[in-house]
């Protein structure tokens, strides 16, 4: 059985310097007079959030706050798995596997540590592939195999009985991980659930206006929003020559995604710290990984559709500006929900732009359990 070993993060100064270097020599694009942000990202504010990145702000505070929390390493199915460990004052809390998604990080749960931990000991793995996780090495890292990867870390950990809580791709492994495990898995909360309807036209005609209306957002999504999923489910190799050699490239790749994806009424930075944002950047520029991040949805792309049925309790907080909202009625058909909360505000990065409300949620839901 592999080991698991202490990660002390320390980036070797010439990492930095090649950032700068990188940025200073920017190749800007040109960009059409008044469509803010209708084309994609806009040139002005790529070039301001990139002057306060180069100019401002610190890597080594962000490093040092990591490096405070308990980061570990341990191999598990020929792949280096990383993750945060953040226990309890109680020894017999219930533990949480927390699992972040594209184009987050660990860094996205920074914001409800102190919450979430007074109550339950902390698991928070990056995806194999993404960041210090990463770069896999090898094929097949579907959502399948990294649940099996997750459920054999909390085994050698010691944990027996522990929760599962996850968004965009966390959602899809922390339920996988209550399908697999579900001797274990006391209950898996989701902060993102996607709902479809199964093609009976006696289900559609069940559904109210406002469902029809979540339905109508999914398929706008699919159809307006979703360019970069399916590049990166077809042709992850060739964005990655762009993005691994492009600092530049790599953020607005990211910070395009918090602007469509948050509540926000401008920039990003109305929903989220800019700060935290940037530090998430970072983690996919040091570590490498924007090839092999996006690797997953290539990998996943074969199994997509309706997962097998969840019997262990699920608990779903719905954040109104996510990029799809479920559909109760249909989420029931397959998962054995417990809990629902509709919320007033917030968006896809929940536990970065609401954490009173999403730890508040995730502390309901596991208590009741």
């Amino acid at each position: 059985m592999s080991e698991i070993r202490p990660f002390h993060l320390d980036v070797p100064q010439s990492q930095l310097d090649d950032l700068h270097a990188r940025i200073d020599l920017t190749r800007w694009p040109d960009e059409l007079p008044g469509v803010g942000w209708s084309y994609g990202i806009p040139l002005g504010y790529v070039q301001e959030l990139t002057r306060y990145w180069r100019t401002s702000y610190d890597w080594r505070a962000h490093e040092k706050l990591l490096n405070e929390l308990g980061q570990f390493t341990t191999e598990i199915d020929g792949q280096r798995i990383y993750f945060l460990h953040v226990r309890a004052a109680d020894d017999d809390a219930l533990p949480l596997i927390l699992t972040h998604g594209w184009p987050g990080s660990v860094v996205e749960f920074l914001p409800v540590l102190e919450a979430l931990s007074a109550r339950h000991h902390l698991v928070i793995p990056a995806i194999p592939g993404y960041g210090f996780s990463g770069p896999t090495t090898d094929t097949g890292w579907d959502v399948p195999r990294i649940a099996r990867a997750f459920a054999e870390l909390m085994r050698r950990l010691g944990y027996d009985r522990y929760g599962a809580q996850g968004g965009d791709w966390g959602s899809v492994i922390s339920r996988q991980l209550g399908v697999d495990d579900a001797a274990h898995v006391a209950g898996v909360h989701v902060n993102m659930l996607g709902t479809a309807p199964s093609g009976n036209p006696a289900e559609l005609d069940e559904l109210s206006l406002a469902d029809k209306e979540r339905l109508g957002r999914r398929e706008r999504y699919q159809r307006e929003l979703s360019g970069y999923m399916k590049l990166q489910s077809t042709r992850p190799q060739t964005l990655a020559y762009a993005l691994h050699d492009s600092p530049v490239g790599q953020l607005a790749w990211i910070v395009e995604r918090f602007q469509e994806w948050t509540d926000s009424n401008g920039t990003p930075e109305d929903a989220v710290d800019r700060d935290l944002m940037l530090t998430n950047v970072m983690i996919y520029w040091l570590t490498g990984t924007a090839g092999s991040s996006a690797r997953l949805y290539r990998e996943s792309a074969r199994s997509w559709g309706r997962q097998p049925g969840l019997d262990v309790p699920m608990g779903v907080a719905v954040f109104p500006h996510d990029i799809v909202l479920p559909v109760r009625r249909l989420a029931e058909r397959d998962n054995n929900i417990v809990r629902w909360t509709e919320f007033d505000r917030g968006g896809h990065f929940a536990a970065m732009e609401e954490p009173d409300l999403f730890a508040e949620d995730v502390l309901a839901f596991f208590a009741s359990l």
